[in-house]
C-alpha cells in the first residue's frame, strides 16, 4: 500500500491521471518492475511481445504504467506511445520533440546482482549530468526484491506534481 498512500498524499485534483512510459533494453527487468508496482506475482515473467499496461487507482488518482517491449525489432514502434507521457525512463529519447521537458527516471535495475553497475556509473555512462532541459533521477533498484522501487515512484509523483503546477 506504499504507492497508494503516496498517491493519496500527492493527489491534487479528482480523476488525475499520470502516464508513465517504461522503456529500456531487452531483458532489463521492465515487466518485473511493472508487476512489482502492481503487487503481482513475479515468479513467471516472459519477454514482452508488444506492451503491458497496469493501472493503480486510489480515491480518484490513476497511475497508468505502460511497459513497452525492449527487443530491437519493437523499438521503432516506441514513438507511438510518446504522446501525453508524464514520465520518461530512457535517456536516449531526449531529442524526441513529443517528449520535450518530460521528467526522466532511470531505474538502475538488477542491483541484487554482484555484477550490476552502480547507479553512479550508469548515470555517468548515460551523461545524465549534462541534461539541462528537464528534471531527472537515477534510482538504484531491484525489481526482483522490490528494493528502491518505491523510492523511484516517490520521485515520480513529486516530479509530476511539480511539472503540473
Amino acid at each position: 500500500m506504499g504507492l497508494l498512500s503516496i498517491l493519496r498524499k500527492l493527489k491534487s485534483t479528482p480523476d488525475q491521471e499520470v502516464r508513465i512510459l517504461l522503456l529500456g533494453l531487452d531483458n532489463g527487468g521492465k515487466t518485473t518492475l511493472l508487476k512489482q508496482l502492481a503487487s503481482e506475482d513475479i515468479t513467471h515473467i516472459t519477454p514482452t511481445q508488444g506492451f503491458n499496461i497496469k493501472s493503480v487507482q486510489s480515491q480518484g488518482f490513476k497511475l497508468n504504467v505502460w511497459d513497452i517491449g525492449g527487443q530491437r525489432k519493437i523499438r521503432p514502434y516506441w514513438r507511438n506511445y510518446f504522446e501525453n507521457t508524464d514520465v520518461l525512463e530512457l535517456a536516449e529519447l531526449l531529442d524526441e520533440e513529443k517528449l520535450s521537458g518530460v521528467p526522466i527516471l532511470v531505474f538502475a535495475n538488477k542491483q541484487d546482482l554482484l555484477t550490476a553497475a552502480p547507479a553512479s556509473e550508469i548515470a555517468e555512462g548515460l551523461n545524465l549530468h549534462t541534461i539541462r532541459d528537464r528534471v531527472w533521477q537515477i534510482q538504484s533498484c531491484s525489481a526482483l526484491t522490490g528494493e528502491g522501487v518505491q523510492d523511484g515512484m516517490n520521485w515520480v509523483c513529486k516530479s509530476v506534481n511539480a511539472k503540473r503546477k
